[in-house]
C-alpha cells in the first residue's frame, strides 16, 4: 500500500508539474503578446472585477469540493445533490451581480465596469457546471487528466484573446479569455470525468458536508478578498494605470506561486486523507514534501524576481514601474506556496475551524496593513503583503505542528539549503553578467548560468530530492 501511493503521489506531483509547466508556458507566450497589444488601462479595468468573481466562485464551490475528497465513503447521489446546489447558488450569486454591476462602476468612477462586469461574471456560472466533475479528478488522483483539460482551455481561450486584441478590441480580448478558459474548461472535465448527473436531488449530501465545507467556503471568501482587495482599492483611489501596473506585477509572480500551488494541489489532500491515523508516515510525507517544494520555489520564483526587469524590458518599457512589485511578490509567493501545503494538511485533518480562524485573522492585519500602505502607494501595498505572509508563516507551521510530530526548526533544515544554494548561484551569475549592457544578453546569460549552476550544485551535492526527480523522469520518458 505504501509503495502504491508513493507512486500515485510521484505520478501525481509529476503530471501536476507538467501541467503547470504547459501552462506557465503557455500563460507566458499569450501574456507577452497581449500586454504589447493591451494598455495599463485595459488590465486596470478588468483587474478591479477579481476580487468579484474570485468571492463568487468560491461561494459557489461552498468548499465542497474539499469535503468530497475527504468523504470516506461516496456514492452518485454525493456529487448529483452538489452538483445541482452549485448550479442554483450561481444562478443566484450572478443576478445579484448583475443588478450590482451600476454600484461596482460608480464606486470606481468607470461607466463601462457596467457591462463589461455582467459578461465576466458569467465565466464563474460556467464554471459551477463543473465543480463536481472537477472534485471526480481530483478524488481519483486523475492529474494527467487535468493537465489535459487546463492546457487546452488556456491556449484555446489565449488565441482567441490574441486575435481579439489584434483587430483592436482593448480589453474585450481580456473578458473574452475568462469566459472561454471556464466554458471549455468545464467542457473537459465532463469529458474526462465520465460522470453524468441525473435529476434526483437530495438535501441530505449537503448537510452532512455542509458542517465541514461552511468553515471553508467563509475561509475561502476572506482568502479571496486579501488576495484582490489591493487591485479594487487601487480601482477607487487610484488611477486605472497604477491599477493595472499592480495586477502585471502580481500576475507574472503569481505564475511562478500558480506553478508550485498546481503540483501540490492534485496530491497533497487526497495524500493526507488516506494517511490521517498515521502521524509519523505523515511527519515524513510532510517533510520530504516541504524539501521538494523548496528546492523548486526557490530558484523558480526568486529566478523570476532576479530576470524581471531585463524581461520587463523586454516586453515594453512602459510595464518597467511594476517591476519591484513583481519582485516582491515573487518573495510573498515562496511562503504562500509553503503555506498552502500547510492547509492542505490541516484541512485533511478536518480543522476546518483553525484554518477558517488562521485565514480571517491572517485577512483583518492584511486589511489594516492596507489601510495604513495605502496613503503611500502602490508599492507599499505589495510590501505590506510580504510583511503579513512572512510573520504569520510562524502561525501555520505552530498548527502543524499540532497534528504531526515536525518543528519548526526540522522545517528551517529542510528549506535552508535550497534558499542558500539558490542566492549563491545567483549572486555570483550577477557579479559574471552586472558589467554587460545589451538587455537581451544579460537575460539569456542569467537564465542559462543561474539554471546550469543550480543543477551542478544540486548533483555535485547528491541531493536526494533532485536525483529522485531525475530518476522519475528519466524511467517515464522509458516508458
Amino acid at each position: 500500500m505504501g509503495e502504491t501511493l508513493k507512486e500515485k503521489t510521484s505520478k501525481g506531483l509529476f503530471w501536476g508539474g507538467v501541467s503547470n509547466g504547459l501552462q506557465q508556458l503557455v500563460g507566458l507566450s499569450i501574456g507577452v503578446v497581449l500586454m504589447k497589444l493591451l494598455s495599463l488601462s485595459d488590465y486596470g479595468i478588468v483587474g478591479i472585477l477579481a476580487i468579484f468573481t474570485g468571492i463568487a466562485g468560491v461561494i459557489q464551490e461552498s468548499g465542497f469540493t474539499a469535503a468530497l475528497i475527504n468523504r470516506k465513503k461516496i456514492v452518485h447521489e454525493d456529487f448529483n445533490s452538489i452538483f445541482w446546489f452549485n448550479i442554483f447558488i450561481s444562478l443566484v450569486l450572478y443576478l445579484i451581480l448583475f443588478f450590482s454591476a451600476p454600484l461596482i462602476a460608480y464606486f470606481c468612477d468607470e461607466p463601462k465596469l457596467t457591462y463589461i462586469s455582467r459578461v465576466v461574471f458569467l465565466s464563474f456560472f460556467f464554471g459551477s457546471l463543473g465543480i463536481a466533475h472537477n472534485a471526480i479528478l481530483l478524488k481519483k488522483l486523475m492529474v494527467k487528466q487535468r493537465a489535459i483539460i487546463d492546457t487546452v482551455a488556456l491556449t484555446a481561450s489565449g488565441i482567441a484573446s490574441i486575435i481579439m486584441a489584434v483587430k483592436g478590441m482593448g480589453y474585450w480580448a481580456l473578458v473574452t479569455n475568462q469566459l472561454l478558459f471556464s466554458a471549455i474548461g468545464t467542457t473537459l472535465r465532463w469529458y474526462f470525468s465520465g460522470w453524468k448527473p441525473s435529476l434526483s436531488f437530495q438535501i441530505g449530501p449537503i448537510k452532512e458536508m455542509g458542517r465541514f465545507s461552511s468553515k471553508l467556503l467563509v475561509s475561502n471568501i476572506v482568502a479571496q478578498i486579501q488576495a484582490n482587495m489591493f487591485t479594487f482599492l487601487l480601482g477607487h483611489y487610484y488611477a486605472k494605470t497604477d491599477v493595472g501596473i499592480f495586477s502585471q506585477g502580481t500576475k507574472w509572480a503569481n505564475m511562478g506561486t500558480t506553478f508550485i500551488r498546481g503540483m501540490i494541489n492534485g496530491v497533497a489532500q487526497p495524500v493526507f486523507a488516506i494517511t490521517t491515523n498515521e502521524k509519523e508516515r505523515q511527519a515524513l510525507i510532510f517533510r520530504k514534501t516541504i524539501r521538494f517544494i523548496s528546492f523548486l520555489s526557490f530558484p523558480l520564483l526568486l529566478g523570476i524576481a532576479f530576470i524581471s526587469k531585463e524581461f520587463i524590458t523586454l516586453i515594453d518599457v512602459k510595464w518597467l514601474p511594476c517591476v519591484p512589485i513583481l519582485q516582491m511578490f515573487c518573495c510573498t509567493g515562496i511562503l504562500a506556496s509553503l503555506q498552502f501545503f500547510y492547509s492542505q494538511l490541516i484541512i485533511s485533518h478536518g480543522k476546518s475551524n483553525a484554518y477558517f480562524a488562521n485565514t480571517v485573522a491572517i485577512c483583518i492585519i492584511q486589511i489594516i496593513l492596507a489601510g495604513i500602505s495605502l496613503r503611500f502607494g502602490i508599492y507599499y501595498l505589495a510590501l505590506s503583503s510580504l510583511v503579513t505572509t512572512f510573520a504569520y508563516h510562524f502561525v501555520w507551521q505552530w498548527l502543524v505542528g499540532k497534528l504531526i510530530p515536525v518543528t519548526l526548526w526540522q522545517t528551517v533544515k529542510d528549506a535552508a539549503p535550497y534558499l542558500l544554494i539558490t542566492l549563491g548561484v545567483f549572486g555570483l551569475t550577477w557579479l559574471i553578467v552586472s558589467k554587460i549592457e545589451a538587455n537581451v544578453i544579460r537575460l539569456m546569460l542569467k537564465v542559462i548560468l543561474g539554471a546550469s549552476m543550480y543543477v551542478l550544485v544540486m548533483w555535485r551535492s547528491k541531493s536526494v530530492i533532485f536525483r529522485e526527480s531525475i530518476d522519475f523522469f528519466l524511467k517515464k520518458n522509458k516508458r
